[in-house]
């Protein structure tokens, strides 16, 4: 098979485009022959060696990529459901990386088909992970009750653009994003159906009183500090990840207490391999968000053996949607 193999941790240039023995599926796992995978901040993070100190975590030489849609090409034992040739879109593997590969070996369990939705595979792979992963975030982690509101930072990012559609899916009565002044032109033109998004460096003033039932903050740093003050007693904010970059930033814990708020940390890779059983019901939530149209963000496709490229654009933040790999 054809992959785009990290040599080492680094920057981009570590991405080389190699060819590898085709792998089989075990037991409960399928084999896909990809047709499109996904380039997430995750995996810049993944190659620059970010987490490379803790168990578990990728070593050089692996394949990045944890997202992945295309055709089902071998089921292993065990599996039932699926056919050969369905088309099917899938998520990590538990191991988190294997997707820049022309075959992958995904867990069943991890995997929805989309062959009678009419999806174009690109828009599948691009929205139905992370919807799904939005999901479990508003239900199991920040138990969304129908008529609550949501406020969303970096609305446009790939895994943020998820939450605004699967959030009015769930019975959200209003959803607010925020975004860098940069991206502000961006936002006016997005066909996600956020009730208003606003400049990031202007909160919590430019939202004046309006408080929020539930914060989704994949960016941290100084956003992170103003959605305290968005809070209403009872509010839960979803600390989803660091696009910011802040790796020192800290929450004041008396600010909880007084506030009467909750602070919850989200890591899809951790949930899955503790709450297996929530995968398959978020993965079917996802898809139905995705025919019903609530998930339009923008998405640009790369040929797979320009992953370089499509990290450098990544890092450079030089994109309002999210980036996928074509093989």
């Amino acid at each position: 098979m054809k992959a785009v193999l990290a040599t080492r941790f680094g920057d981009p240039s570590v991405l080389a485009v190699t060819e590898l023995p085709d792998p089989a599926p075990g037991p409960g796992d399928i084999a896909i022959d990809v047709s499109h995978a996904a380039v997430g901040l995750i995996d810049i993070f993944f190659r620059q060696g970010r987490f490379k100190d803790m168990p578990g975590m990728a070593q050089p030489p692996f394949i990045p990529g944890l997202e992945v849609a295309g055709t089902v090409r071998a089921l292993g034992e065990g599996v039932t459901g699926l056919s050969i040739g369905e088309k099917v879109v899938a998520m990590s593997n538990g191991s988190g990386t294997g997707g820049y590969a022309s075959v992958y070996i995904a867990r069943a369990a991890h995997t929805v088909s989309f062959d009678a939705s009419g999806i174009d595979p690109a828009l599948a792979v691009a929205l139905i992970p992370n919807a799904a992963m939005a999901h479990i975030a508003l239900t199991r982690i920040a138990h969304l009750s129908e008529g609550e509101s949501v406020l969303v930072h970096g609305a446009l990012g790939g895994f943020a653009a998820a939450f605004p559609g699967m959030a009015k899916q769930l019975g959200a009565s209003r959803v607010v994003g925020t975004v860098r002044a940069s991206k502000l032109d961006a936002a006016a033109q997005t066909q996600l159906p956020y009730d208003r998004i606003v400049d990031a460096m202007q909160l919590p003033a430019i939202l004046a009183d309006e408080k929020f039932d539930i914060v989704i903050d994949p960016v941290g740093g100084a956003v992170r500090d103003h959605s305290l003050a968005l809070m209403r007693p009872g509010s839960r904010l979803v600390v989803a990840g660091n696009a910011s970059g802040d790796w020192e930033h800290q929450v004041k814990t008396n600010a909880l207490w007084l506030g009467c708020v909750s602070v919850c940390g989200f890591n899809m890779g951790a949930y899955m391999a503790a709450h297996p059983e929530a995968i398959r019901p978020a993965l079917e939530a996802a898809l139905k968000m995705v025919v019903a149209g609530l998930g339009k963000t923008v998405i640009d496709v790369l040929p797979f053996s320009q992953a370089a490229l499509a990290h450098e654009r990544m890092e450079s933040r030089a994109l309002d949607g999210r980036i996928v790999l074509a093989f």
